[in-house]
């Protein structure tokens, strides 16, 4: 299971318009999850979503995308968010339409969270994922997974900072942090980690995180090598094999967790998780938008 905020995406096409597609990170690691997993495996999304007719178009593509919907609440007087993409040499910049988006919510109703969350192998969430919700429920998401780890399921996290989204610094590093405590898997990128939390190297990021509970972490690092940690088997570094053109870096880090996280739960060592995390991820960016049919 995945939880956090799926988005209506305007993506830009050669010809100078948009195409609209749905995406967000959680929901992008989901989406690819469904596509590597045997049949068998279920793959579900936990979010919020309004009553609208945008809102139910979303529901409608979850569904038909193989995943689960069962713990999507639909809220009446709110809607989804939006976000359009802007590419420049690649690489992607974003602005937000967010205001209104039910997925803030997501955390209003224990129960529901718990149930959500109940007889889970692999839970899923980011830094996105906290920064959406307010101050009083963020604590009851950790709440909730912090029963769901104690039951069994392993916990991944991927810290994907956005500070705009965030009311400042010490917050969000503060809120990170408690998120690691209850994650088995931390999944940084350190270009963003190590601004924040002034790292010197991906080694020191791997160190934090270990000391905050996490038993295995990957640090990505763009193109540039990848440094990742599990006890038992210590520290691991795989590097990925250059892309010759980079069309659209949407996805990529959310890729990535994807096909690392299915080749552990498929038993795979940390060598062949890495590398079928940088092949997944080197195909994504490799074109437009999110989701790219594999």
């Amino acid at each position: 299971m995945a939880i956090g905020e799926c988005m209506v995406e305007m993506a830009p096409r050669d010809d100078g318009a948009f195409s609209r597609n749905f995406a967000g990170d959680s929901f992008n690691t989901a989406w690819y999850l469904r596509r590597i997993l045997p049949q068998p495996d279920t793959v579900d999304y936990c979010s919020a979503i309004g009553t609208d007719a945008i809102s139910e178009t979303m529901a409608d593509f979850i569904a038909k995308a193989g995943i689960g919907t069962d713990f999507i609440r639909r809220i009446g007087d709110r809607t989804v968010g939006l976000y359009m993409i802007e590419l420049k040499d690649g690489e992607r910049s974003f602005s937000y339409w967010r205001g209104q988006s039910a997925a803030k919510l997501l955390a209003a109703e224990p129960d529901f969270l718990e149930e959500a969350v109940k007889d889970r192998d692999l839970i899923h969430f980011s830094g996105i994922t906290l920064a959406i919700l307010s101050e009083e429920h963020r604590p009851v998401l950790m709440d909730a997974l912090q029963k769901a780890r104690a039951a069994g399921a392993v916990i991944a996290f991927d810290p994907n900072m956005r500070a705009r989204l965030w009311p400042d610094g010490d917050t969000m590093r503060n809120a990170v942090m408690a998120a690691a405590a209850v994650a088995d898997i931390v999944l940084p990128s350190f270009d963003e980690d190590g601004p924040v939390f002034g790292d010197v190297d991906p080694v020191a990021t791997i160190a934090r995180y270990r000391d905050a509970g996490a038993t295995t972490v990957v640090v990505k690092n763009g193109a540039g090598r990848i440094h990742a940690f599990e006890a038992g088997e210590g520290g691991v570094t795989f590097d990925p094999v250059p892309v010759a053109t980079v069309v659209d870096s949407t996805a990529a880090g959310d890729s990535f967790n994807a096909a690392f996280l299915a080749a552990r739960l498929q038993g795979e060592v940390m060598a062949v998780s890495l590398a079928n995390g940088a092949a997944l991820s080197a195909r994504v960016i490799g074109s437009r938008g999110a989701l790219v049919e594999l």
